[in-house]
């Protein structure tokens, strides 16, 4: 008897692709795939490029607000505002472009999947650009303030603060990524507990060392001060339990689990085979 693709069972291999398409397919649907990425990032920085000073202009709002009466932002070098504002919109370009190279992505890696995983590729791809702009969006309103303001207290009647554009640029743009990046943590632990490299038991026992490490990230990519750290702290505490709750939801069955399911299947198999009147008990 031979089964279809569709009529696989949990643990037959994802899909027969590998034999179907050889290697140098794989290669060129990489090529594709970076190809429509590329140009996705172009469309953006050009689109983005268009509207530099005003992208500019709101990156910087959270550092002019607590600088004092009349300062700004300055530059050093002849072309160094050029560079800037290039570098500004090509940032915006790869934000723009990040859900179309999520799906790319993805839909690469998709062949390998079961059928039952694959129904899960967009909402990844939503949930993971959502947490990526989220991140990056609470850095911006919540951490940026704080931590300028900080920066900016050493000044006095001797020490005066000139922020050039491209130093800016480079440290909001660190934190940024920083931020969006740290606040993916429930889909990485989800992903990881799926994959059965973790489980839920596994995390709740290890939420103490979770915590410590949390709270060394926080110091290292956020502004030397204790408030920021906390702010970055207290929301990956918060989705380092979201995690454990998606990772409850997604983790895979235990194995006794999957044996009485599958012999389920196979008595329902053979009670069906019995009762079909075109077959008898015996062999001849």
């Amino acid at each position: 008897m031979t089964l279809d693709n569709d009529d696989r069972t949990p643990d037959a291999p994802p899909a027969d692709d590998e034999e179907r398409m050889p290697f140098t397919s794989h290669l060129e649907e990489l090529r594709e795939r970076l190809i429509k990425s590329f140009i996705a990032v172009g469309v953006g920085f050009l689109v983005a490029y268009g509207f530099k000073d005003r992208i500019f202009e709101i990156l910087m709002r959270p550092l002019v607000k607590v600088m004092g009466q009349g300062d700004t932002l300055i530059y050093t070098g002849l072309p160094e505002a050029f560079f800037t504002y290039l570098k500004v919109a090509f940032l915006a370009g790869i934000m723009a472009a990040s859900p179309v190279i999520l799906y790319q992505f993805w839909m690469f890696v998709a062949p390998g999947l079961y059928r039952k995983e694959r129904k899960f590729l967009l909402p990844i791809v939503i949930l993971s650009t959502f947490f990526f702009v989220g991140g990056a969006l609470f850095g911006y309103f919540f951490v940026f303030p704080i931590g300028f303001e900080f920066f900016l207290g050493f000044t006095n009647e001797k020490i005066q603060a000139l922020p050039s554009m491209k130093e800016y640029l480079s440290f909001s743009s660190k934190l940024l990524i920083a931020f969006g990046l740290a606040f993916e943590l429930p889909l990485v632990l989800t992903g990881m507990a799926r994959m059965g490299l973790v489980t839920v038991d596994f995390l709740k026992k290890n939420r103490k060392y979770a915590i410590l490490i949390i709270f060394i990230v926080a110091a290292i990519i956020t502004p030397p001060d204790v408030i920021s750290q906390v702010m970055m702290a207290a929301p990956l505490m918060v989705l380092y339990e979201i995690s454990i709750i998606g990772a409850k939801i997604f983790q895979p069955k235990p194995a006794d689990e999957d044996e009485g399911d599958e012999a389920g299947e196979e008595d329902g198999a053979e009670q069906a085979a019995g009762s079909d009147p075109g077959k008898t008990g015996n062999d001849d």
